[in-house]
């Protein structure tokens, strides 16, 4: 046995990198082998956002860094501004097409054996003043348990940046060590430009991970034996350089887009929504951080919920051991922080929950570093600490027991749950009780797994199937149609596919500077209104849309083409993708008005967000829902007219700013409307009444003019409309002329 000792402990550092390189190789090969079983031995991938990363590769490697498509302009549409460009390498070399997936496959694979390789150093660390304790043997634990969730395996080899994400947090981790072991002041202070650095790659491939840098530099800048200009310094090299990468980014953003936030920030977060209370964007919150948790404990962590909790709490005895606490407590830091950040995004419940798997991969970190230093003879587990961490498993396994459909909370009293983690910690105290509990939970928990692995195995393969089946399949039938430019409700594979130029009418993808992002969550009318201000040469004269998505758009707009289905649909956005040709005649015949008002010196167009944006309008909270309207034309019945607003509701205000005016000198301001019910509507200009009108319902454009007063008028007025009731206002455009 000694000989034994002796042999691992000479070739352990060998032995450890060939069992990361094969556990990553088998956990890659399984999935990858089910999507070839679905999809006939052609690659694909699991979610149509994975192209989105393969649209910005392409574009990058053609000249054109930043755009979703190449001459589209700028777009702030993919928050992972780094890892296009690794795409973008291995499309250069010729990783074209479908292959470029199979680059996205050799990435992922080198990402996730490097972040075991350097993971590992907090175990080792951990030994250092015993070096030749068998907790060596149990660091070869981390493999096996970083990649026995099936979630987690299953994010990593999407495609998507996780498993990128990841790599570039352990070189991070790499700078922190070297902090850790700098033995004077010029060396903590290179040692901190690299963890500066290290951050800078961190956010640039998530911006959310600006909290994770944030955690190193807090874990630094408390060690022992620094002085507090030692502690300040860390703290300022190491978050400067992610600070000035998010700003510049920002920047860039308003400079080319007009909207500081990515659009996708835009897009996916509460917070922006305009339509929505603060209480509502705080349940909206909660939601999302009860979801991202229990959602991961209670189903993909195991098939039987009552052991849900063996890796949490793993994961807290690693914060009880003092061996093991700082490390501990620098993972589930990292781990809390990204749920509550992460948590912000509407899109943390969908696709299979992949915004919280970096959380899910420091937690397994954090597990497999608790069972390692559990199963040192050596280790004591402090009877306090250890109660602490053990008295979340019976809270658990009490929610696990709450009445269905019911919120997750602690249910059981923190009394009882401590006396159960007391008696725990007691056993835990004595190492012939300690060892076989811990390979217990340990073997419990991946027996547990196998289920969810295999399902998570099958996922993958069927969801790459659906991928191939209906958006390549239609990103074919669009190549062949060869359209001047094609709208798009999901910016991925379907341009990518095709490509040609696309249009995202949810606003991901950009276009120029026209704010589609924005738009989006105003409701289709306002993109709409968008679509209206492109050169008619450059819309889309392709629609490849779910119809269910989009209301009225492909009725109104749109001739149907093909159906593209995806039998045994498990992520597309629909059963059939469908492809219509697009018919815009309509845009552009609502912008003049139908009643005389003389010189037309200026207009308000409502719900489109450039003009409404130039005339600073505004409306008070309740009213602001947009709507559009295709009605017969006041000056030709036999003609249609097109135009999009917004609802006035009872007691509501709009405000607005007129300009181009010759001061003193009367002018006659026009509003057009579609009423459905009666209402009485008070018009002020700066800050007078100058009319009320009594609107009564009408199944037709109405188009109403006021006469302002000579002494109300300057070279710029401030108009508010206030509606009394009982009924709401549709407005679609107001003008003024003198």
């Amino acid at each position: 046995m000694r000989a034994l000792h002796r042999l691992f402990l000479r070739y352990e550092r060998a032995l450890y990198v060939l069992w990361a390189a094969a556990c990553t190789l088998a956990s890659a090969r399984e999935f990858y082998g089910y999507m070839m079983m679905q999809t006939g031995g052609h690659w694909s991938a699991p979610l149509d956002d994975v192209f989105i990363h393969f649209d910005y590769a392409r574009a990058a490697a053609e000249g054109h860094p930043f755009e979703w498509f190449s001459g589209n302009g700028y777009s702030s549409g993919n928050t992972s501004l780094l890892y296009p460009f690794v795409l973008a390498a291995g499309y250069a070399v010729g990783f074209r097409k479908m292959l470029i997936m199979e680059w996205a496959a050799i990435v992922a694979m080198t990402s996730t054996f490097v972040t075991l390789w350097i993971a590992r150093g907090l175990f080792l660390r951990t030994l250092a003043k015993k070096p030749t304790d068998l907790a060596r043997a149990t660091s070869f634990l981390l493999p096996p348990m970083f990649l026995g969730v099936g979630a987690l395996d299953w994010s990593l080899w999407s495609g998507m940046e996780v498993a990128f994400f990841l790599a570039t947090w352990a070189l991070a981790l790499l700078a922190f060590f070297a902090f850790e072991d700098a033995k004077d002041d010029p060396a903590r202070r290179r040692a901190g430009w690299l963890l500066g650095g290290a951050g800078l790659v961190l956010v640039t491939t998530r911006p959310e991970a600006a909290t994770t840098i944030a955690c190193f530099g807090l874990v630094a800048a408390l060690g022992r034996g620094l002085s507090l200009r030692a502690r300040a310094g860390v703290l300022v090299r190491g978050g400067l350089p992610s600070i000035a990468a998010l700003a510049l980014q920002a920047v860039a953003n308003r400079a080319f887009t007009g909207e500081a936030s990515a659009s996708g920030a835009i897009v996916k977060l509460a917070v922006n929504n305009p339509f929505l209370t603060t209480d509502e964007k705080i349940a909206d919150y909660t939601q999302n951080l009860r979801y991202a948790i229990f959602r991961n404990l209670e189903y993909h962590f195991t098939d039987w919920a009552f052991i849900d909790f063996i890796v949490p709490v793993l994961a807290l005895l690693a914060l009880a051991m003092p061996e093991t606490r700082r490390y501990a407590a620098l993972l589930l830091a990292q781990l809390v922080s990204w749920i509550l950040l992460v948590s912000l995004n509407g899109q943390v419940r969908w696709q299979n929950e992949r915004y919280t798997m970096p959380a899910v991969a420091w937690l397994l970190v954090c597990a497999a570093l608790g069972a390692c230093a559990l199963f040192r003879r050596t280790a004591r587990p402090p009877i306090v600490w250890a109660a602490l961490a053990a008295s979340l498993a019976p809270q658990l396994v009490a929610i696990v027991l709450r009445p269905s459909y019911t919120i997750p909370t602690f249910r059981l009293s923190w009394s009882i749950a401590l006396a159960i983690g007391l008696g725990v910690a007691l056993l835990l105290r004595a190492w012939i009780f300690r060892a076989p509990i811990v390979a217990a939970a340990l073997l419990v928990a991946a027996d547990h797994q196998v289920t969810k692995m295999r399902d998570q195995k099958w996922f993958f393969g069927r969801a790459s199937r659906n991928i191939r089946d209906q958006h390549l399949r239609a990103g074919d039938i669009l190549a062949a149609l060869a359209p001047h430019r094609v709208l798009v409700g999901d910016a991925g594979a379907l341009v990518y596919e095709s490509d040609r130029p696309g249009l995202d009418i949810i606003g991901l993808g950009g276009y120029h500077d026209l704010p589609f992002a924005r738009a989006g969550i105003h409701g289709l009318p306002a993109s709409i209104e968008l679509i209206e201000r492109m050169p008619p040469a450059d819309r889309p004269d392709v629609l490849a849309i779910y119809p269910s998505w989009w209301g009225t758009l492909p009725v109104w707009f749109g001739t149907e083409i093909a159906r593209i289905p995806a039998p045994g649909n498990v992520i597309c956005g629909g059963y059939e993708d469908v492809l219509y040709r697009a018919d815009w005649s309509l845009l552009g015949t609502g912008e003049l008005p139908r009643v005389e008002i003389g010189d037309l010196r200026d207009v308000l167009d409502v719900a489109d967000l450039v003009s409404e944006d130039a005339h600073h309008y505004a409306y008070s909270r309740g009213s602001g829902w947009t709507d559009m309207k295709i009605l017969p034309d006041l000056a030709n019945p036999r003609r249609d007219v097109f135009d999009a607003g917004r609802a006035l509701f009872a007691h509501g205000t709009e405000r607005f700013v007129l300009s181009h005016l010759d001061p003193h000198v009367p002018a006659t301001l026009a509003l057009r409307t579609a009423p459905t019910g009666g209402a009485r509507l008070h018009v002020l200009v700066g800050g007078a009444e100058i009319a009320a009108l009594s609107i009564e319902p009408f199944d037709g454009w109405v188009e109403r003019t006021i006469a302002i007063p000579a002494d109300r008028v300057s070279s710029t007025i401030d108009v508010v409309l206030a509606n009394d009731g009982p009924g709401e206002v549709p407005l679609f455009h107001v003008w003024i002329g003198q």
